[in-house]
């Protein structure tokens, strides 16, 4: 029987009490960290997971950070915990990140309630990111299969768009079945308990929870990925900082880039970085991730200022969710990602980037 589109609308209130963003500010205000008495900015970058893999943990080698520190000409501080972009969100606006990366659903979901954010730039994440897992024995072999079942995911995320996408393709809303909204941890250990049917998340967690599982779970295949990524900064920061925060956008691509070069060497830093656990396969997996580019961040290293592809895509999706009732109301990303007032932004963009 069908249930409501989701646990609860993405909305002021869902921002205002979300657990993990208040947690993550509480966390930076209890580390005693904020701004210090010089003259060089503090500028405290948000991290999604604990940043012990993936290209935070790149950036946050000592060797690495130092030499960003130098090209921002800016004392950094890392500020992981979040568990996806949307909680960030809250935190930006409660003044405890300066700087963070963010997918559409985020922004969208920003825009509609006024955080102040500045979009410096974006690029699309690869198609491919997002998998639906389900058991071998499962009877689920494509979108339409799914009716009726009860499918976990993270509520308003990068995850709940392409579902949506997938069940369109089998003539399906999301209505038409059980959408549990969990967080990846939650969800992993709800599949493989079988208090659910499927679940869809995004790399590394599937990857790694297929290992972990492994024959008696499958990917679903054709599950695709419609979501662009973006940079951002706080609007008070960037107004006072602005080449710091740009800095800080090409930092992050030229690592990438050196991520997806050497793979082997990326995986080993993260491993002296205590970024795997004790079962012994992660490295592999995510050596896998990053030469196939899968990883969220795969394709940082095309990133750019915004333009009216990426402006028309999160436009796509704010219309889905104001549709489906995930927005109260409708919400004019495109002209937001594409106003005048940024353009100074796109202009400095495209002279520290080196791109059109």
């Amino acid at each position: 029987m069908p249930t409501r589109i989701l646990d609860e609308q993405i909305s002021r209130r869902t921002l205002l009490k979300s657990s993990v963003a208040l947690t993550g500010v509480a966390a930076f205000t209890a580390s005693g960290i904020g701004p210090a008495f010089t003259d060089q900015p503090q500028v405290t970058v948000a991290v999604i997971g604990d940043g012990r893999s993936g290209i935070w943990a790149s950036l946050r080698e000592e060797a690495v950070t130092k030499q960003v520190e130098m090209d921002a000409g800016a004392k950094i501080t890392w500020q992981p915990g979040f568990t996806a972009s949307l909680p960030v969100m809250e935190a930006i606006r409660a003044g405890g990140v300066d700087f963070s990366f963010a997918t559409a659903t985020a922004i969208v979901n920003a825009i509609a309630v006024g955080v102040p954010i500045i979009p410096l730039a974006a690029y699309p994440l690869p198609s491919d990111t997002v998998d639906i897992l389900v058991a071998s024995s499962s009877p689920i072999k494509g979108p339409a299969d799914l009716r009726g079942k009860r499918i976990a995911h993270q509520n308003g995320t990068t995850g709940t768009y392409s579902l949506i996408k997938y069940l369109e393709e089998g003539g399906l809303r999301l209505t038409d079945v059980e959408a549990v909204s969990l967080s990846g941890a939650d969800a992993f250990t709800a599949l493989a308990q079988g208090s659910v049917d499927a679940w869809i998340h995004w790399q590394p967690a599937t990857s790694l929870g297929l290992a972990r599982l492994g024959d008696k779970f499958r990917r679903l295949d054709g599950v695709k990925t419609y979501d662009y990524a973006f940079y951002v900064a706080r609007e008070d920061f960037y107004t006072q900082h602005p080449d710091v925060a740009v800095s800080l956008v090409k930092s992050i691509r030229d690592t990438q880039a050196r991520v997806n070069a050497d793979p082997k060497a990326a995986v080993k830093v993260w491993e002296s970085l205590g970024g795997f656990d004790s079962t012994g396969f992660e490295p592999a997996v995510y050596e896998k991730l990053i030469a196939d580019k899968r990883l969220s961040e795969s394709l940082v290293d095309t990133v750019k200022p915004i333009d009216e592809a990426a402006a028309r895509s999160t436009q796509e999706m704010a219309d889905s969710f104001q549709e489906l009732g995930v927005l109260p109301t409708k919400t004019d990303a495109a002209g937001f990602l594409l106003s005048p007032k940024f353009d100074e932004v796109r202009d400095r963009l495209q002279k520290k980037l080196g791109v059109a």
